[in-house]
């Protein structure tokens, strides 16, 4: 390495926007200078950073002239908007919108899953959604051992996912709800406190949701999984401010038993195992919350398929699922000198 990139933070005032920046501090994220960039309405707005204040600027394409990677959590029309203008000026985005996913010359990279995609980027990298990052981290090691051959998903995503407004309407539901009050509903399609809504994004053609596709489509992506590989997932919103919860059941092609899946995911990146049913020891959000590993447990036999394993897997959606791990490819990228 030459010398440390000059660093731009796009969407630094949303709620995954400060998580990314505490993240950098956590990991010693090298730079040679830094930027924060929002929308007109947060223009202007201060921000504290290893302590010093940066003032927010207005994004505008010059705002890239002279910066090397940009980390963008600002939506995926603001992301298609600059992502021309990033490219042109010789930076490389990673976007953690879903603008970008599913474009065939795009690499969707999970940081330790399919770290050598990154070398194919060509001015654009993908952060998957946050339900599928979990997950990868995950599936990774036991397809190495022995090859997936069919997967169902079921999770249960936390109101942290929809933003801001959704973790204050489970917060103003609730109160209503215990009072007895009217409360009108305008984050999600149906009430959030003591409820179960099974929609997250909108419905397709197919009868799935588009949340759901994501998990379908992403994981085939990122595992270089065969199209026709079968994968269907179950999508629903809990009353539950941060942390994904999945339930999942896999079928393999080779043989593997529980305690094979327990030592290899004990061993594998971002991983932490809590598996002692027993006990009443497992993974729940609230383990998750604030911290790093995806958490895994619940690991067993699947009696529905041979060749089975279900297991229960929970991690910090705002930070697996979105800051950390664009932080890391953040990391990779200057590690292997590609921007």
């Amino acid at each position: 390495m030459s010398k440390n990139p000059n660093i731009a933070i796009l969407g630094a005032t949303g709620v995954v926007g400060r998580e990314i920046l505490k993240i950098m501090d956590e990991l010693k994220v090298p730079y040679n200078g830094i930027k924060f960039l929002s929308s007109a309405r947060s223009a202007g707005s201060e921000i504290e950073f290893q302590g010093k204040t940066y003032i927010v600027e207005e994004a505008k394409p010059e705002s890239f002239d002279g910066i090397n990677i940009v980390l963008a959590s600002a939506g995926a029309s603001t992301s298609k908007k600059f992502a021309p203008e990033i490219v042109k000026r010789g930076g490389v985005l990673i976007d953690n919108s879903s603008a970008f996913r599913m474009e065939e010359d795009v690499p969707l990279v999970i940081a330790g899953v399919n770290d050598e995609d990154l070398k194919k980027h060509k001015g654009i990298i993908a952060n998957p959604n946050c339900s599928t990052s979990q997950l990868m981290l995950v599936l990774k090691p036991l397809h190495e051992k022995a090859m997936i051959k069919r997967l169902i998903v079921s999770t249960y995503q936390a109101v942290s996912g929809a933003g801001l407004a959704a973790i204050n309407e489970l917060t103003d539901d609730t109160k209503a709800r215990i009072e007895n009050r009217e409360f009108e509903n305008k984050a999600f399609k149906k009430p959030i406190s003591f409820n179960v809504i099974p929609q997250i994004d909108v419905f397709t053609e197919n009868g799935y949701t588009k949340e759901e596709m994501k998990v379908v489509n992403e994981t085939k992506k990122i595992l270089h999984l065969p199209n026709d590989l079968p994968i269907s997932c179950t999508a629903a919103r809990v009353p539950v401010y941060n942390g994904h919860s999945e339930a999942v059941d896999i079928e393999f092609e080779k043989s593997i038993i529980p305690d094979e899946a327990r030592e290899i995911l004990s061993q594998s990146f971002g991983l932490k195992v809590i598996d002692d049913p027993e006990n009443f020891d497992y993974p729940t959000t609230r383990d998750a919350s604030g911290v790093d590993p995806v958490f895994v447990g619940r690991i067993r036999k699947n009696l529905a398929f041979n060749n089975g394993l279900s297991l229960w897997c929970v991690a910090d959606n705002l930070r697996i699922g979105a800051a950390l791990n664009t932080v890391r490819l953040c990391k990779k990228v200057i590690e292997m000198d590609l921007f």
